[in-house]
Order: structure tokens, then C-alpha cells, then sequence
């Protein structure tokens, strides 16, 4: 009995030892892509912010934090039959001669899947949330997977004046993007705390500006601001908030777009609009919405209100179509900003992955997804807590 019971013992010991392994091999394949956290005169410009309390940054408006347990169940669970399309989705394939000049009219808007847009405006080219990766993870075996192939190569990209990135989740700061860009003679260009990650992938500090909300970097005649957003933050299990999250907006002495980055609906919308508005074009978060984390998402109908908000002319609805990252159907987050568009009387483009769009002669929109079943707002609400009355239905002046 004795000796069975030590090989047992044994038994298990070497399966726990193995599963120790596992994990650790595990961790470590993802180590580097999940940064690290900031230090010395960082963290102090960090702590200095009017966000930062007790240790991280915080929302000026609480978001409710889902019940983890019962979440966790749904997403295993739940979930629309059509989150993944059956094929990939149509695209449009780019090459590097056609980004050889500059729009003529001085506005251009290449949507290059999920949250990644070039942006050329008044002369200057900018490129948002560049995501080249195969996994929004950091991992290369495992996490969500593209839907469809970057339509432009990375060394295909034109000459760039700035990389923005809105915060460091993983479908937003890609670490192997970031690594090629890296080699690149660009600045970049982040919200405080993000520039942490960038060094430790081997981006040179003088080539990383960190910016507080409504702080912001000139380039050349175009101003880059940071805008307020309602969202969160963090890489790995220990550092939740301990990098902030923002918009963006350029300011151009002709032109003007605004982008909101990942959020939920917050009052300071209007506040955009009416110091940087109006803007030609808005590219506003539009998937990945729940009513559990309608803190920190928009969702489709919400995000029709945020543009009119900042006073934008067309919008441009991103951060959907790439990757699987919530409940809803893949095409859900854009026939419900058709639905909620043509009730507000707003302007709507939707390019494929790869197109560019020209704001200021906007096409009528082109429903170039296949027609799947999608849930209403009345079915599947997603409305942001903690909001005085009307806060989306007060459109900046102008």
C-alpha cells in the first residue's frame, strides 16, 4: 500500500511539475510582447496627471464592472453563430505606388481593418493602431485570429510623420508591428505610460512623445491632440490602468478628423467637438460591444451619437470586421450603425479593408458583407452607465 501510494504521489508530482512547465514555457513564448511598466521620471509625469488616483488611472466616470464569474460563462457559452465569417471578407489589396502622392483635396482615409487607419491630411500622414499581427494575443499559437489579410504590407507603407497609438491593449499596440515600424525614422506618438512598452521593444525615447489628455504635438502646421476617452488598460494580469487610454484629434489648418479610440459614451464628446470641431471625418469605435461592458465600449447606436456630438460631418465606424472579440455577429455593429445613421440623418462610408475614402466627396455607403442574422439595439442593448440626461443627444455647436 505504502509503495502504491508514493507512486501515486510520484505520479501526480510529475504531472504537477509538468503542468508548472507548461505554463512557465507557456509565459514565456508571450513575455516580451507583453511590455512592461514604466519607472523613474515616466512614472512621475504619470502621477502627476489630473487622471491618475491611487496608483493607476481612473475614469472621471466609474464604469460597473461585470460579474467576472458569470461573464467568463458567457463568452465560453453565448455568442452568435456568425461571429466568424465562413470566408474571409472582401478586401481591397494596396501597393505602395498608390500612396505615392498626397490626396489631391488634402483629406484621405485608408481603413486598413479593425482600428489600423492611415490618415493623410493637410500634407501630413499618420497611422493609427497599426495591427499587422496575425493574433490580437501575445501569443503566437493562440487568440483571436484576423479574418482577413493585412491589405497593405508594412513595408509598402509611405513615408509617415507620425504612429498614434490610442492604448495599449493587444488589438491596438502590436508588438511585432511595432518591432518593424521600430526601424522605421518616425515618431510615435501615445498616451502616458505607453511609451514604456515602446522602449522595452527597442523604440529610442527621443522618437516617443507621451501625451496627457487634451496635451499635444505639433506636426508641422497639424495639430495632434489627445482627446478624453472612457475606456481601461493593461497587458497582463498586474498592471490594469497603469497606462492611460485616449482619442485623438488632427487639427489641420484646412482640415480636420477625429478619432475616438476605444471607449464608452462620456460627456466630454461635446466638450471635442467644441474646442477641435467640427470635423470633416470621425472614425469612432463601433464592435466589440455587451450591455456587461457598455462602460468601456460604445456600440453601434452610441457611437452614431458620439460623432454628432464632436460635430462630425461623415463617419467612418471602425474597430470592427478583423477579429472575434465580443457576442454579436461579425456584420452586427454595421447594420446597426446603417439603422441608427439613417434615424439621426448622419453620413456614413464603409470601405472594405484597404479602401480609401475621401471624406469631403463622400460614396453612399456600398453593404459589401454577406446579409447574416444581427440582434437590435432593443435585443441587445449597449448603453453606458453613470451619464447625465441627454449626454448624447447634445451635439457640438457648430
Amino acid at each position: 500500500m505504502r509503495l502504491l501510494k508514493r507512486r501515486w504521489v510520484r505520479v501526480l508530482g510529475g504531472l504537477a511539475l509538468l503542468l508548472v512547465l507548461g505554463v512557465s514555457v507557456a509565459l514565456a513564448t508571450g513575455w516580451t510582447a507583453m511590455g512592461t511598466t514604466a519607472t523613474g521620471d515616466r512614472l512621475a509625469r504619470m502621477q502627476a496627471s489630473p487622471q491618475w488616483h491611487g496608483g493607476h488611472f481612473e475614469n472621471p466616470i466609474a464604469r460597473q464592472e461585470p460579474p467576472f464569474f458569470t461573464t467568463l460563462w458567457r463568452w465560453i457559452t453565448a455568442g452568435s453563430p456568425h461571429s466568424v465569417p465562413a470566408s474571409p471578407p472582401p478586401m481591397v489589396a494596396r501597393k505602395a505606388s498608390e500612396f505615392a502622392a498626397l490626396p489631391a483635396d488634402g483629406l484621405r482615409v485608408t481603413w486598413l481593418g479593425h482600428s489600423t487607419l492611415l490618415v493623410e491630411i493637410d500634407g501630413r500622414r499618420v497611422l493609427f493602431d497599426p495591427v499587422w499581427g496575425e493574433r490580437t494575443s501575445p501569443f503566437t499559437w493562440m487568440g483571436p485570429r484576423r479574418f482577413h489579410a493585412p491589405p497593405l504590407a508594412l513595408d509598402d507603407l509611405p513615408p509617415l510623420d507620425a504612429v498614434v497609438i490610442s492604448h495599449d491593449h493587444y488589438d491596438h499596440l502590436d508588438y511585432p508591428t511595432i518591432q518593424a515600424l521600430a526601424r522605421r525614422d518616425v515618431r510615435f506618438i501615445v498616451p502616458l505610460g505607453v511609451g514604456a512598452h515602446l522602449t522595452y521593444w527597442g523604440v529610442s525615447a527621443d522618437r516617443i512623445t507621451e501625451l496627457d489628455w487634451w496635451g499635444e504635438h505639433a506636426l508641422g502646421d497639424v495639430r495632434l491632440v489627445a482627446t478624453p476617452a472612457r475606456h481601461f488598460s493593461g497587458r497582463f494580469l498586474n498592471d490594469k490602468d497603469k497606462t492611460l487610454w485616449a482619442g485623438f484629434a488632427l487639427v489641420g489648418p484646412t482640415h480636420r478628423a477625429f478619432y475616438s479610440g476605444d471607449t464608452a459614451m462620456h460627456p466630454a464628446f461635446t466638450d471635442i467637438g467644441q474646442r477641435l470641431g467640427p470635423f470633416d471625418v470621425t472614425m469612432i469605435e463601433s464592435g466589440a460591444y455587451n450591455q456587461a461592458w457598455a462602460d468601456v465600449h460604445l456600440g453601434p447606436e452610441q457611437a452614431v451619437e458620439a460623432h454628432q456630438m464632436v460635430g462630425g460631418k461623415v463617419m467612418l465606424p471602425v474597430h470592427w470586421g478583423t477579429f472575434d472579440l465580443a457576442l454579436h455577429g461579425w456584420t452586427e455593429p454595421m447594420e446597426r450603425v446603417l439603422v441608427a445613421a439613417q434615424a439621426a440623418g448622419v453620413t456614413v462610408v464603409t470601405p472594405r479593408p484597404g479602401e480609401s475614402v475621401s471624406p469631403l466627396a463622400p460614396t453612399a455607403p456600398s453593404r459589401w458583407w454577406p446579409s447574416l442574422p444581427w440582434e437590435t439595439e432593443a435585443q441587445s442593448p449597449a448603453r453606458s452607465s453613470g451619464l447625465p440626461p441627454k449626454t448624447g443627444l447634445t451635439p457640438a455647436a457648430g
